[in-house]
Protein backbone atom coordinates (compact mmCIF):
# COMPACT_ATOMS: atom_id res chain seq x y z
CA UNK A 1 0.00 0.00 0.00
CA UNK A 2 1.00 3.48 -0.56
CA UNK A 3 1.80 5.89 1.68
CA UNK A 4 -1.58 8.02 2.70
CA UNK A 5 -2.07 11.23 4.27
CA UNK A 6 -5.43 13.46 5.24
CA UNK A 7 -5.74 14.21 1.23
CA UNK A 8 -5.55 10.02 0.14
CA UNK A 9 -2.89 8.86 -1.15
CA UNK A 10 0.20 10.20 -1.99
CA UNK A 11 0.35 11.34 -5.47
CA UNK A 12 3.38 10.29 -7.53
CA UNK A 13 5.04 12.24 -10.02
CA UNK A 14 3.11 11.45 -13.10
CA UNK A 15 0.15 11.81 -11.31
CA UNK A 16 1.17 15.49 -9.83
CA UNK A 17 2.03 16.54 -13.49
CA UNK A 18 -0.89 15.21 -14.70
CA UNK A 19 -3.23 17.01 -12.28
CA UNK A 20 -1.18 20.50 -12.82
CA UNK A 21 -1.62 20.70 -16.00
CA UNK A 22 -5.39 20.01 -16.03
CA UNK A 23 -5.43 22.83 -13.31
CA UNK A 24 -3.86 24.89 -16.03
CA UNK A 25 -6.14 24.68 -18.39
CA UNK A 26 -8.88 25.01 -15.95
CA UNK A 27 -7.42 28.16 -14.84
CA UNK A 28 -6.77 29.41 -18.47
CA UNK A 29 -10.82 28.72 -19.10
CA UNK A 30 -12.13 30.28 -15.89
CA UNK A 31 -9.76 33.76 -16.35
CA UNK A 32 -11.03 33.40 -20.21
CA UNK A 33 -14.46 33.24 -18.99
CA UNK A 34 -14.37 35.81 -16.11
CA UNK A 35 -12.30 38.74 -18.57
CA UNK A 36 -15.69 37.94 -20.61
CA UNK A 37 -17.60 38.22 -18.59
CA UNK A 38 -15.91 41.82 -17.30
CA UNK A 39 -16.65 42.91 -20.45
CA UNK A 40 -19.62 42.16 -21.34
CA UNK A 41 -21.74 44.79 -22.47
CA UNK A 42 -24.68 43.80 -20.20
CA UNK A 43 -22.69 43.91 -17.45
CA UNK A 44 -20.89 47.49 -18.09
CA UNK A 45 -24.49 48.50 -18.44
CA UNK A 46 -25.69 47.26 -15.37
CA UNK A 47 -23.07 48.98 -13.51
CA UNK A 48 -24.49 52.50 -14.80
CA UNK A 49 -27.80 52.57 -15.08
CA UNK A 50 -29.93 53.91 -12.67
CA UNK A 51 -31.82 50.59 -11.38
CA UNK A 52 -34.95 49.70 -9.69
CA UNK A 53 -37.37 46.72 -8.61
CA UNK A 54 -35.97 43.54 -9.06
CA UNK A 55 -33.09 44.04 -10.92
CA UNK A 56 -31.70 46.63 -8.64
CA UNK A 57 -32.14 44.38 -5.82
CA UNK A 58 -30.74 40.72 -7.90
CA UNK A 59 -27.65 43.22 -9.51
CA UNK A 60 -26.77 44.17 -5.64
CA UNK A 61 -26.71 40.33 -5.30
CA UNK A 62 -24.68 39.57 -8.45
CA UNK A 63 -22.32 42.47 -8.11
CA UNK A 64 -21.22 40.36 -4.30
CA UNK A 65 -21.06 37.22 -6.48
CA UNK A 66 -18.54 38.60 -9.29
CA UNK A 67 -16.54 40.31 -6.54
CA UNK A 68 -16.52 36.72 -4.74
CA UNK A 69 -15.92 35.30 -7.70
CA UNK A 70 -12.52 37.75 -8.39
CA UNK A 71 -11.41 36.60 -4.86
CA UNK A 72 -12.05 33.00 -5.54
CA UNK A 73 -10.37 32.96 -8.47
CA UNK A 74 -7.04 34.87 -7.06
CA UNK A 75 -7.16 32.48 -4.28
CA UNK A 76 -7.60 29.58 -6.41
CA UNK A 77 -4.65 31.21 -8.83
CA UNK A 78 -1.89 31.47 -5.84
CA UNK A 79 -2.26 28.00 -4.76
CA UNK A 80 -1.84 26.76 -8.40
CA UNK A 81 1.25 29.00 -8.27
CA UNK A 82 2.03 27.58 -4.76
CA UNK A 83 1.94 23.91 -6.25
CA UNK A 84 3.88 24.63 -9.69
CA UNK A 85 6.54 26.40 -7.46
CA UNK A 86 6.92 22.89 -5.24
CA UNK A 87 7.11 20.89 -7.78
CA UNK A 88 9.90 23.26 -9.88
CA UNK A 89 12.33 22.38 -7.30
CA UNK A 90 13.60 19.70 -8.45
CA UNK A 91 13.10 17.26 -11.82
CA UNK A 92 12.89 14.39 -9.30
CA UNK A 93 10.16 15.74 -6.27
CA UNK A 94 10.94 14.03 -2.98
CA UNK A 95 8.37 12.05 -1.20
CA UNK A 96 8.42 15.32 1.54
CA UNK A 97 7.47 17.33 -2.10
CA UNK A 98 4.31 14.68 -3.30
CA UNK A 99 3.04 14.79 0.11
CA UNK A 100 2.88 18.44 0.39
CA UNK A 101 1.69 18.81 -3.17
CA UNK A 102 -0.77 15.84 -2.70
CA UNK A 103 -2.50 17.70 0.47
CA UNK A 104 -2.88 21.20 -1.76
CA UNK A 105 -4.00 19.48 -4.72
CA UNK A 106 -6.56 17.26 -3.52
CA UNK A 107 -7.21 18.44 0.59
CA UNK A 108 -9.20 21.74 1.56
CA UNK A 109 -6.09 23.51 1.12
CA UNK A 110 -7.10 26.78 -0.49
CA UNK A 111 -8.43 29.69 2.18
CA UNK A 112 -10.33 32.37 0.54
CA UNK A 113 -11.24 35.66 2.96
CA UNK A 114 -15.28 36.11 3.04
CA UNK A 115 -17.88 33.97 2.05
CA UNK A 116 -21.53 34.32 0.30
CA UNK A 117 -22.71 33.39 4.22
CA UNK A 118 -21.12 36.17 5.76
CA UNK A 119 -18.09 33.89 7.30
CA UNK A 120 -14.55 35.60 8.08
CA UNK A 121 -12.74 33.00 5.45
CA UNK A 122 -13.87 29.33 4.24
CA UNK A 123 -11.57 26.48 2.87
CA UNK A 124 -12.00 24.43 -0.44
CA UNK A 125 -9.98 21.66 -2.23
CA UNK A 126 -9.25 23.00 -5.23
CA UNK A 127 -11.86 21.18 -7.05
CA UNK A 128 -14.47 22.19 -4.89
CA UNK A 129 -13.10 26.17 -5.83
CA UNK A 130 -13.29 25.04 -9.45
CA UNK A 131 -17.11 23.70 -8.68
CA UNK A 132 -17.86 26.77 -6.81
CA UNK A 133 -16.68 29.33 -9.40
CA UNK A 134 -18.25 27.67 -12.34
CA UNK A 135 -21.70 28.02 -9.90
CA UNK A 136 -21.35 31.73 -9.42
CA UNK A 137 -20.05 32.05 -12.99
CA UNK A 138 -23.33 30.68 -14.19
CA UNK A 139 -26.11 32.77 -11.85
CA UNK A 140 -23.94 36.35 -12.61
CA UNK A 141 -23.93 35.52 -16.40
CA UNK A 142 -27.35 34.38 -16.20
CA UNK A 143 -28.62 37.71 -15.05
CA UNK A 144 -25.93 39.62 -17.38
CA UNK A 145 -26.89 37.92 -20.37
CA UNK A 146 -30.99 38.18 -19.47
CA UNK A 147 -30.94 42.46 -18.58
CA UNK A 148 -28.96 42.56 -22.28
CA UNK A 149 -31.47 41.01 -23.95
CA UNK A 150 -33.98 43.26 -22.54
CA UNK A 151 -32.24 46.25 -23.22
CA UNK A 152 -31.53 44.63 -26.78
CA UNK A 153 -34.87 43.76 -27.73
CA UNK A 154 -37.31 46.44 -26.42
CA UNK A 155 -36.51 49.92 -26.53
CA UNK A 156 -35.46 49.95 -29.55
CA UNK A 157 -38.82 48.41 -30.74
CA UNK A 158 -40.38 50.80 -28.31
CA UNK A 159 -38.67 53.63 -29.65
CA UNK A 160 -40.04 52.56 -33.42
CA UNK A 161 -43.36 52.33 -31.84
CA UNK A 162 -42.95 56.02 -30.28
CA UNK A 163 -42.48 57.25 -33.84
CA UNK A 164 -44.63 55.62 -35.82
CA UNK A 165 -47.07 56.54 -32.80
CA UNK A 166 -46.07 60.50 -33.70
CA UNK A 167 -46.76 60.16 -37.36
CA UNK A 168 -50.16 58.91 -36.64
CA UNK A 169 -50.74 62.10 -33.80
CA UNK A 170 -49.81 64.39 -36.64
CA UNK A 171 -52.19 62.58 -39.00
CA UNK A 172 -54.52 62.60 -36.74
CA UNK A 173 -54.67 66.46 -35.82
CA UNK A 174 -54.81 66.81 -39.65
CA UNK A 175 -57.95 65.66 -39.91
CA UNK A 176 -59.32 66.59 -36.37
CA UNK A 177 -58.71 63.42 -34.71
CA UNK A 178 -58.11 64.92 -31.02
CA UNK A 179 -58.13 64.11 -27.70
CA UNK A 180 -61.25 65.01 -25.80
CA UNK A 181 -63.04 64.91 -29.69
CA UNK A 182 -62.90 61.82 -31.22
CA UNK A 183 -62.13 58.09 -29.37
CA UNK A 184 -58.86 57.97 -31.48
CA UNK A 185 -57.50 60.58 -30.31
CA UNK A 186 -57.91 59.78 -26.70
CA UNK A 187 -56.61 56.33 -27.53
CA UNK A 188 -53.41 58.06 -28.80
CA UNK A 189 -52.93 60.08 -25.45
CA UNK A 190 -53.55 56.63 -23.90
CA UNK A 191 -50.79 54.79 -26.04
CA UNK A 192 -48.51 57.66 -25.45
CA UNK A 193 -48.75 57.55 -21.88
CA UNK A 194 -48.06 53.49 -21.90
CA UNK A 195 -45.15 53.71 -24.04
CA UNK A 196 -43.14 56.30 -22.10
CA UNK A 197 -43.80 54.56 -18.97
CA UNK A 198 -42.66 51.16 -20.39
CA UNK A 199 -39.81 52.25 -21.77
CA UNK A 200 -38.64 54.23 -18.47
CA UNK A 201 -39.54 50.17 -16.76
CA UNK A 202 -37.44 48.84 -19.16
CA UNK A 203 -34.65 50.68 -18.65
CA UNK A 204 -34.48 50.86 -14.93
CA UNK A 205 -35.63 47.65 -14.46
CA UNK A 206 -35.19 44.93 -17.49
CA UNK A 207 -35.36 41.77 -15.45
CA UNK A 208 -38.90 42.51 -14.74
CA UNK A 209 -39.13 42.06 -18.47
CA UNK A 210 -38.01 38.96 -18.48
CA UNK A 211 -39.43 34.94 -19.15
CA UNK A 212 -36.80 32.37 -18.10
CA UNK A 213 -37.22 29.23 -20.49
CA UNK A 214 -38.91 26.69 -18.07
CA UNK A 215 -36.55 23.76 -18.34
CA UNK A 216 -33.40 25.65 -19.63
CA UNK A 217 -30.18 25.73 -17.89
CA UNK A 218 -28.38 27.70 -19.83
CA UNK A 219 -27.64 31.46 -18.82
CA UNK A 220 -29.30 33.45 -20.43
CA UNK A 221 -32.00 31.32 -21.25
CA UNK A 222 -35.83 32.83 -22.06
CA UNK A 223 -37.45 35.71 -23.97
CA UNK A 224 -38.11 38.78 -23.10
CA UNK A 225 -41.88 39.51 -22.03
CA UNK A 226 -43.58 41.73 -25.08
CA UNK A 227 -47.13 41.70 -23.66
CA UNK A 228 -47.25 45.23 -22.93
CA UNK A 229 -45.77 46.44 -25.97
CA UNK A 230 -47.23 44.09 -28.51
CA UNK A 231 -50.62 45.13 -26.89
CA UNK A 232 -50.11 48.96 -27.54
CA UNK A 233 -48.85 47.87 -31.12
CA UNK A 234 -52.09 46.79 -31.82
CA UNK A 235 -54.12 49.32 -30.42
CA UNK A 236 -51.65 51.83 -32.37
CA UNK A 237 -52.64 49.67 -35.35
CA UNK A 238 -56.38 50.40 -34.73
CA UNK A 239 -56.33 53.60 -34.73
CA UNK A 240 -54.47 53.70 -37.91
CA UNK A 241 -57.35 51.91 -39.50
CA UNK A 242 -59.86 54.59 -37.78
CA UNK A 243 -57.27 57.34 -39.13
CA UNK A 244 -57.39 55.69 -42.82
CA UNK A 245 -61.03 55.48 -42.51
CA UNK A 246 -60.98 59.23 -41.72
CA UNK A 247 -59.02 60.14 -44.46
CA UNK A 248 -61.03 57.81 -46.94
CA UNK A 249 -64.49 59.92 -45.82
CA UNK A 250 -62.40 63.32 -46.68
CA UNK A 251 -61.83 61.96 -50.40
CA UNK A 252 -64.77 60.64 -51.39
CA UNK A 253 -67.65 62.31 -48.70
CA UNK A 254 -69.19 64.22 -51.53
CA UNK A 255 -69.70 60.81 -53.79
CA UNK A 256 -70.92 58.98 -50.60
CA UNK A 257 -73.47 62.09 -49.73
CA UNK A 258 -74.59 62.03 -53.63
CA UNK A 259 -75.46 58.01 -52.86
CA UNK A 260 -76.96 58.37 -49.68
CA UNK A 261 -79.77 61.21 -51.08
CA UNK A 262 -80.33 59.10 -53.94
CA UNK A 263 -81.28 56.02 -51.47
CA UNK A 264 -83.37 58.12 -49.27
CA UNK A 265 -84.67 59.75 -52.72
CA UNK A 266 -85.62 55.96 -54.02
CA UNK A 267 -87.26 54.99 -50.53
CA UNK A 268 -88.96 57.97 -50.24
CA UNK A 269 -91.03 57.21 -53.48
CA UNK A 270 -91.12 53.66 -52.73
CA UNK A 271 -93.17 54.96 -49.64
CA UNK A 272 -95.13 57.38 -51.84
CA UNK A 273 -95.65 54.57 -53.96
CA UNK A 274 -96.96 52.25 -51.41
CA UNK A 275 -99.31 54.74 -50.16
CA UNK A 276 -100.78 55.32 -53.58
CA UNK A 277 -101.63 51.42 -53.90
CA UNK A 278 -103.02 51.43 -50.35
CA UNK A 279 -105.57 53.90 -51.45
CA UNK A 280 -106.16 51.97 -55.05
CA UNK A 281 -106.62 48.37 -53.25
CA UNK A 282 -108.65 49.88 -50.56
CA UNK A 283 -110.96 50.78 -53.39
CA UNK A 284 -110.88 47.56 -55.54
CA UNK A 285 -110.29 45.09 -52.87
CA UNK A 286 -113.41 44.17 -50.81
CA UNK A 287 -112.83 42.11 -47.15
CA UNK A 288 -108.72 42.68 -46.98
CA UNK A 289 -106.50 43.98 -44.20
CA UNK A 290 -104.19 46.22 -46.03
CA UNK A 291 -101.16 47.71 -43.45
CA UNK A 292 -100.72 51.40 -42.92
CA UNK A 293 -97.63 52.73 -44.66
CA UNK A 294 -95.67 55.39 -42.69
CA UNK A 295 -93.90 57.90 -44.05
CA UNK A 296 -90.34 59.11 -44.26
CA UNK A 297 -88.08 59.09 -41.19
CA UNK A 298 -87.32 62.68 -40.67
CA UNK A 299 -84.59 61.57 -38.09
CA UNK A 300 -82.36 60.41 -41.29
CA UNK A 301 -83.04 63.61 -42.85
CA UNK A 302 -81.87 65.52 -40.14
CA UNK A 303 -78.69 62.96 -40.09
CA UNK A 304 -77.72 63.58 -43.57
CA UNK A 305 -78.28 67.62 -42.59
CA UNK A 306 -75.68 67.34 -39.99
CA UNK A 307 -73.52 65.21 -42.24
CA UNK A 308 -73.38 67.54 -44.99
CA UNK A 309 -72.05 70.64 -42.53
CA UNK A 310 -69.67 68.55 -40.71
CA UNK A 311 -68.57 68.19 -44.51
CA UNK A 312 -68.53 71.86 -45.19
CA UNK A 313 -66.85 72.43 -41.90
CA UNK A 314 -64.39 69.75 -42.77
CA UNK A 315 -65.18 68.00 -39.69
CA UNK A 316 -64.36 64.37 -41.11
CA UNK A 317 -63.60 62.83 -37.66
CA UNK A 318 -67.55 63.20 -36.95
CA UNK A 319 -68.22 63.00 -40.55
CA UNK A 320 -66.83 59.55 -40.31
CA UNK A 321 -69.07 57.82 -38.28
CA UNK A 322 -72.26 59.29 -39.16
CA UNK A 323 -71.84 58.61 -42.86
CA UNK A 324 -71.13 54.86 -42.04
CA UNK A 325 -74.33 54.73 -39.94
CA UNK A 326 -76.77 56.94 -42.03
CA UNK A 327 -75.24 54.00 -45.18
CA UNK A 328 -76.56 51.58 -43.25
CA UNK A 329 -80.18 53.06 -42.10
CA UNK A 330 -80.52 53.95 -45.40
CA UNK A 331 -80.53 50.78 -46.80
CA UNK A 332 -82.29 49.57 -43.85
CA UNK A 333 -85.10 52.50 -45.11
CA UNK A 334 -85.06 51.33 -48.62
CA UNK A 335 -85.69 47.91 -48.16
CA UNK A 336 -88.61 49.06 -45.35
CA UNK A 337 -89.86 50.84 -48.22
CA UNK A 338 -90.32 48.01 -50.44
CA UNK A 339 -91.39 45.68 -47.89
CA UNK A 340 -94.37 48.00 -47.44
CA UNK A 341 -94.73 48.43 -51.21
CA UNK A 342 -95.07 44.40 -51.61
CA UNK A 343 -97.28 44.30 -48.80
CA UNK A 344 -99.71 46.72 -49.72
CA UNK A 345 -99.98 45.57 -53.16
CA UNK A 346 -100.28 41.35 -52.03
CA UNK A 347 -104.10 41.71 -52.94
CA UNK A 348 -103.60 43.13 -56.14
CA UNK A 349 -100.64 40.63 -56.87
CA UNK A 350 -103.42 37.63 -55.98
CA UNK A 351 -106.12 39.21 -58.09
CA UNK A 352 -104.07 39.47 -60.84
CA UNK A 353 -102.71 36.23 -60.82
CA UNK A 354 -106.58 34.83 -60.10
CA UNK A 355 -107.12 36.80 -63.61
CA UNK A 356 -104.32 35.29 -65.31
CA UNK A 357 -104.84 31.48 -64.41
CA UNK A 358 -108.82 32.46 -65.38
CA UNK A 359 -107.61 33.15 -68.62
CA UNK A 360 -105.23 30.05 -69.40
CA UNK A 361 -107.83 28.08 -68.48
CA UNK A 362 -110.17 29.33 -71.13
CA UNK A 363 -107.47 29.70 -73.65
CA UNK A 364 -107.15 25.87 -72.50
CA UNK A 365 -110.27 24.52 -73.11
CA UNK A 366 -110.73 26.74 -76.25
CA UNK A 367 -108.05 24.59 -77.70
CA UNK A 368 -109.98 21.42 -76.71
CA UNK A 369 -113.26 22.97 -78.51
CA UNK A 370 -115.03 23.31 -75.37
CA UNK A 371 -115.51 27.25 -75.24
CA UNK A 372 -118.84 27.18 -76.46
CA UNK A 373 -119.89 24.79 -73.35
CA UNK A 374 -122.48 26.42 -72.03
CA UNK A 375 -121.54 25.80 -68.24
CA UNK A 376 -118.15 27.09 -68.28
CA UNK A 377 -119.20 30.25 -69.92
CA UNK A 378 -121.65 30.57 -67.43
CA UNK A 379 -119.14 29.62 -64.53
CA UNK A 380 -116.44 31.64 -66.74
CA UNK A 381 -118.89 34.84 -66.82
CA UNK A 382 -119.20 34.32 -63.47
CA UNK A 383 -115.70 34.55 -61.75
CA UNK A 384 -114.82 37.36 -64.34
CA UNK A 385 -117.15 39.64 -63.12
CA UNK A 386 -116.16 38.97 -59.33
CA UNK A 387 -112.62 39.92 -60.66
CA UNK A 388 -113.08 42.63 -62.39
CA UNK A 389 -115.50 44.66 -60.54
CA UNK A 390 -114.63 46.93 -57.37
CA UNK A 391 -114.44 45.94 -54.83
CA UNK A 392 -113.81 42.55 -55.04
CA UNK A 393 -113.87 39.78 -53.13
CA UNK A 394 -110.79 38.01 -53.49
CA UNK A 395 -112.04 34.86 -51.49
CA UNK A 396 -115.10 34.37 -53.29
CA UNK A 397 -113.26 35.17 -56.56
CA UNK A 398 -110.76 32.57 -56.19
CA UNK A 399 -113.96 29.78 -55.29
CA UNK A 400 -115.11 30.97 -58.17
CA UNK A 401 -112.30 30.41 -60.52
CA UNK A 402 -111.44 27.08 -58.81
CA UNK A 403 -115.01 25.96 -59.65
CA UNK A 404 -114.21 26.99 -63.11
CA UNK A 405 -110.39 25.49 -62.87
CA UNK A 406 -112.33 21.65 -61.62
CA UNK A 407 -115.37 21.81 -64.31
CA UNK A 408 -112.72 22.39 -67.12
CA UNK A 409 -110.37 19.73 -65.77
CA UNK A 410 -113.64 17.15 -65.49
CA UNK A 411 -114.80 18.20 -69.11
CA UNK A 412 -111.15 17.95 -70.68
CA UNK A 413 -111.13 14.26 -69.12
CA UNK A 414 -114.52 13.47 -70.80
CA UNK A 415 -115.68 13.17 -66.97
CA UNK A 416 -118.39 15.92 -67.09
CA UNK A 417 -121.92 14.89 -67.87
CA UNK A 418 -124.90 17.08 -68.40
CA UNK A 419 -126.74 15.49 -65.78
CA UNK A 420 -123.71 16.34 -63.17
CA UNK A 421 -123.22 19.88 -64.78
CA UNK A 422 -127.20 20.86 -63.99
CA UNK A 423 -126.73 19.60 -60.44
CA UNK A 424 -123.87 21.53 -59.87
CA UNK A 425 -125.06 24.59 -61.58
CA UNK A 426 -128.53 24.04 -59.30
Amino acid sequence: MGVTDPAGPVMDRDEVDRALARLGQEHEAIETSLLALQDHAGRRLLEGAALTGVTRERWQTTEARITLLWTYFDAYTAALRGAREIRARRRWSSREDLTELTGLLRGDAVTVAGSEVGRLSETFSLATLVDRMNELYATSLDLVVAADAVWSALPARIDLLAAELQRTRTLAHSVGVRPGEHPAGDDLERITRTLTKLREDVVSDPLAFWVPAEGSSAPGGGRPDTTVYDREARALEDVRREIDAVLTVRQDAEQRLIRLRDVLSRADRTLAEARTARGEVLAKIAATEVPVVSGPPTALQEQLAAAAEYRRQAQWHRLSPLLESLEEKAEDELLRARESLTAVTAPLAVRAELRGRLDAYKAKVARHGLAEDPFLVERYDAARRMLWSAPCDLRVAEQAVLRYQQLAADLLAGQGAPEDRKGDQS
